[in-house]
């Protein structure tokens, strides 16, 4: 089910605009159809509490969830099962966050991360989306919401672009707090600038080399680092929130003093974060993480050389969580592991939360 669908159904049952707006802000609260100052029965039309049954029923089975993955960190991994039996992962972070999928699978192939493993098996439906904040929304408070599981946004935008519409009025999360994370796509920036609700954008950059970029992100649209900084900073001045640009440390690929270099002219003076993350290790894989001591030392000198740079450890990393591990040890998969070719060369298929 879409969410343009949902509101058809909705008019078509006698609901006006406030109906519609009430029904759709407790569905994704999660909130009691009773709730509220007026009852129900006093408010909505009759032809709509005599086919409210029906549509309520069809959006609880939306997706449910399957398995449940706490972490140290106070983060909670949550495995959902959607109605055609697919799984997509969702993810509970401190201080009211959550991670969603936006794809079953994902087309691009970053060589880095286990989503991409199997390819595009289907997209996730705008309802769908809000489905996952609901559940949730069922365990703890939510005030931010992340496009940063399973999937490439920029793949699906309708349907995304749809669910960040309503998240950004009745869903209540303001539109700062949605963040669209991308590889990065020409139809997506042009798309973003256009829609009342401009969520902040999070761009998947990992390295400064073109060459190596397309290495470990191969079927990502072809859009250099520098175009893809370009596109982020106009759309950054153009909504005043900063870019997030996601760089997951693949110890001897991009943790090495070039690329320090290479961020320093990339980014400097550009109105941005830095957020390096760590590879999510798996036990039995052939690649690593850098250190501990390395990723801080690397972030250090960026910092001090004008880049403003956050250190982040992806969560859940105790409970082995990342986008796609789940999913796959429930299918039965293990890791794919890759021989180490030339010295730039990904090695492993699989990764943390979308890095």
């Amino acid at each position: 089910m879409r969410i343009h669908e949902l509101k058809r159904r909705l008019r078509e049952a006698g609901a006006g605009p406030s109906h519609e707006q009430r029904i759709l802000r407790l569905w994704s609260h999660a909130l009691p159809r009773d709730s509220g100052r007026r009852l129900p029965h006093s408010f909505f039309p009759s032809s709509l509490m005599d086919a409210l049954p029906a549509i309520e029923a069809e959006l609880a089975g939306l997706a449910r969830i399957h398995t449940v993955h706490p972490g140290a960190d106070g983060s909670e991994r949550l495995l959902v099962a959607l109605a055609d039996g697919q799984t997509v992962e969702s993810v509970l972070l401190p201080r009211d966050g959550l991670c969603v999928s936006s794809q079953v699978g994902c087309a691009v192939g970053c060589q880095f991360c286990m989503t991409g493993r199997d390819g595009l098996l289907r997209q996730v439906g705008s309802a769908e989306i809000i489905a996952q904040v609901a559940l949730a929304r069922t365990r703890r408070k939510v005030r931010k919401v992340v496009f940063m599981g399973m999937g490439e946004p920029a793949h699906n935008l309708d349907n995304v672009m749809e669910a960040i519409a309503l998240l950004g009025t009745v869903g209540n999360i303001g539109h700062k707090n949605l963040v669209f994370s991308t590889v990065g796509d020409p139809r997506a920036f042009e798309r973003l600038q256009q829609e009342r609700v401009k969520p902040a954008l999070a761009l998947s950059l990992h390295t400064t080399k073109a060459d190596l970029r397309k290495t470990l992100l191969p079927r990502a649209p072809n859009m250099t680092p520098e175009e893809l900084v370009d596109a982020g900073e106009r759309y950054a001045r153009a909504t005043g929130y900063p870019i997030q640009y996601q760089w997951a440390l693949l110890e001897g690929v991009n943790d090495g003093e070039d690329e320090i270099e290479g961020i320093v002219k990339l980014l400097s003076g550009k109105y941005g974060v830095l957020n390096m993350i760590p590879f999510n290790a798996v036990e039995g894989v052939a690649f690593s993480r850098p250190s501990w001591e390395r990723c801080e030392a690397m972030a250090r000198t960026l910092h001090q050389r004008g880049i403003l740079t956050k250190l982040r450890d992806s969560a859940g990393q105790d409970v082995d969580g990342g986008c796609g591990q789940l999913r796959a040890r429930v299918a039965g998969e293990a890791p794919v592991v890759l021989r180490r070719g030339a010295a730039a060369a990904p090695v492993i298929a699989t990764a943390g939360s979308r890095q």
